[in-house]
């Protein structure tokens, strides 16, 4: 039998692969649902594969990707799986402020798939945090914020753009990042316990309980914002969404979710 130096060469690489027990051809990750695909490209240091329904760190652990639940928007928020995430549609750049109701992309978060990258608890977010100065030129703050999945320099790129606009200067005095602590009116964590999001100047903002006095979500609300969209824009560059494109909006909110965008 003639064998040609092509099948040679493959039937060498397969005997090496299996006498170093080497994964020669790996899954091949197109084959992923898009939405498991998205998360693998947002989170490539944490997340290691797909398989039965399971998302699979890189420490062996799994946490399930979709229940098969049919979940109304209430469900959706006290019970979410990772699938869930992606339940509401986000939009880069300028928006209809008409924002469909419950259209919330990016507050529906499976708080476990959050504590395997950054932290379970306090400490161990506390531990992963360091320091960066916001916009010295500008405002000069001191920010703690973590610095798993580079969200430090993430978050440093969108200070020095910033930095560069004075007109902007009122807005971007920030009212906190870390701080370990539920949702008014939940029994959900905020992202900032991750230290993942930062707040900008309360002064300008407007979030949907102040307004309506109220925690209940199944409630109508009137879209407020005084956020310029140039700050919007910068924060979305590097991988940061916006509150303010929620209909339970929280128009001082910024959050890295690069999944998202």
């Amino acid at each position: 039998m003639n064998i040609s130096k092509y099948q040679l060469f493959t039937l060498n690489l397969l005997l090496w692969g299996c006498f170093c027990n080497y994964p020669i051809f790996a899954q091949n990750e197109t084959a992923y649902p898009v939405k498991v695909q998205k998360l693998i490209s947002a989170y490539p240091d944490f997340i290691k594969e797909y398989k039965d329904n399971y998302l699979i760190f890189n420490d062996n652990s799994k946490l399930i990707f979709d229940d098969g639940k049919s979940k109304s928007h209430d469900d959706l928020m006290k019970s979410p799986d990772i699938e869930d995430t992606f339940a509401y549609s986000y939009t880069k750049g300028i928006i209809n402020l008409t924002i469909e109701k419950n259209s919330d992309p990016g507050r529906i978060r499976n708080d476990e798939f959050f504590k395997k990258m950054y932290g379970g608890t306090t400490s161990e977010v506390q531990k992963k945090l360091v320091e960066i100065t916001w916009c010295p030129a500008l405002v000069g703050q001191k920010l703690r914020i973590t610095s798993v999945n580079n969200v430090h320099l993430q978050l440093q790129k969108i200070s020095n753009e910033l930095d560069k606009h004075p007109e902007w200067k009122d807005y971007l005095k920030s009212a906190g990042t870390f701080n370990w602590r539920i949702i008014r009116g939940t029994n959900r964590l905020s992202t900032h316990s991750f230290g993942i999001a930062i707040d900008l100047n309360v002064k300008y903002s407007h979030y949907w309980q102040w307004d309506c006095k109220c925690t209940t979500e199944n409630t109508n609300l009137s879209y407020k914002n005084q956020i310029p969209q140039g700050i919007v824009d910068i924060f979305e560059k590097y991988g940061f969404i916006w509150g303010g494109k929620w209909y339970h909006y929280d128009t001082m909110h910024f959050e890295y979710r690069p999944e998202l965008l």
